[in-house]
C-alpha cells in the first residue's frame, strides 16, 4: 500500500526496512537565507535522503528582461524535473517521502510536484525531522549515491491554472490564500511588488494546519475547518495560492488528507498576480 498524503515516522522506518525502500527527499529551506537548508542537510539528515533546493531544483528560471513575470518560484519544465528525479534513482510507482524542518511547507511543494508529474506514491513525513528523531530515528552526514532510475512524467494528478484562467473565474471558485494574515490584509509586504490579495480570496494561513508539535491536525479536524470555508463551493472548485506557489501546496495537502479531493493550485500566486498592473488587487 502506498502513502499518498502523510506518513508517520514509524511507518517510514518500516518502509525503509522493506524490500523496496522509498526515495527520500530533504527539502529544508529558508526564504531569508537560501543556503540554510543545505547547511542543515550537511549537518545531519535522514539516512539515504537526497537534498533538493527550492530555487535550483523545485523551480524553473525566472523571467528575464522583457518577458512575462511568472512569479518568484515558477514551476520547472516537467521533463526537466522528471529527469532530476530519475537521476536520484526514482522508478515508476516507487514510494517517495519528502520532509523538511519547517512544518512541511517545502515538502508539500515536492508532494504536489510529484503528483503534477503523474506520480501518486508520494507523501510528506508528518512532523518532519523532529518527528523522525522523536521516534528514535538517527541522522547521518553521508551523502548517498544513486543509480539512475527510469521514472518519466505522465498525465498530471494535480490540476493547476494560470493567472488568466483564474481571473476569468473570480467569483466562481473558492480562492484560498495561504499567506500570513498581515500579508493577506496588505499591512506588510516583505517580498512582492504590491501589498494585498486577489479579490474574493479567503485567508487560510498554512500553519493553521499544524498542531503544536509540528504534525498535521487529525484529518477530521482539518475537514471541519476547510468545510467551514468552502460553501457554496465544492472541493474541486477550490483554488489555492500564496506568495509564490509554495505554501499553497500545504493547504492543498491538508485538504487531500482530509478527504476533500480535487482542488487546484495557482502556481504563480501573489508574486505573479501583483506584478501585473492589469490584475485587480484588494486590501483589508
Amino acid at each position: 500500500m502506498s502513502h499518498t498524503t502523510l506518513i508517520s515516522a514509524e511507518d517510514l522506518q518500516a518502509l525503509r526496512a522493506g524490500a523496496r525502500p522509498p526515495l527520500l527527499l530533504d527539502v529544508s529551506f529558508d526564504l531569508a537565507d537560501t543556503a540554510a537548508g543545505e547547511r542543515a542537510y550537511a549537518a545531519g539528515h535522514l539516512p539515504g535522503a537526497h537534498y533538493l533546493h527550492l530555487d535550483r531544483d523545485l523551480s524553473g528560471p525566472r523571467a528575464g528582461e522583457g518577458q512575462v513575470f511568472t512569479g518568484r518560484h515558477p514551476l520547472p519544465e516537467p521533463s526537466a524535473f522528471a529527469q532530476r528525479l530519475a537521476a536520484l534513482g526514482l522508478e515508476p510507482g516507487q514510494q517517495v517521502v519528502a520532509y523538511d524542518g519547517q512544518g512541511g511547507m517545502y515538502a508539500a511543494r515536492v508532494w504536489w510536484m510529484l503528483r503534477w508529474l503523474g506520480h501518486e506514491a508520494v507523501a510528506v513525513l508528518d512532523g518532519g525531522i523532529a518527528a523522525w528523531q522523536a521516534a528514535g530515528g538517527a541522522l547521518v552526514t553521508e551523502v548517498p549515491t544513486a543509480q539512475p532510475g527510469s521514472f518519466q512524467a505522465s498525465a498530471p494528478l494535480a490540476p493547476s491554472l494560470n493567472a488568466d484562467a483564474l481571473q476569468a473565474r473570480l467569483g466562481r471558485v473558492r480562492l484560498l490564500d495561504a499567506r500570513a494574515g498581515e500579508r493577506f490584509r496588505g499591512e506588510v509586504e516583505p517580498l512582492d511588488r504590491q501589498a494585498g490579495h486577489i479579490p474574493g480570496a479567503l485567508n487560510r494561513f498554512f500553519k493553521d494546519n499544524l498542531q503544536a508539535d509540528g504534525r498535521f491536525k487529525p484529518a477530521e479536524a482539518l475537514r471541519a475547518e476547510f468545510e467551514a470555508l468552502l460553501p457554496p463551493f465544492a472541493a474541486p472548485e477550490v483554488v489555492h495560492q500564496c506568495g509564490s506557489g509554495v505554501t499553497a501546496c500545504h493547504n492543498l495537502l491538508a485538504m487531500e488528507h482530509a478527504g476533500l479531493h480535487g482542488s487546484r493550485l495557482y502556481p504563480g500566486s501573489w508574486s505573479e498576480w501583483s506584478a501585473d498592473p492589469r490584475r485587480p488587487v484588494a486590501q483589508g
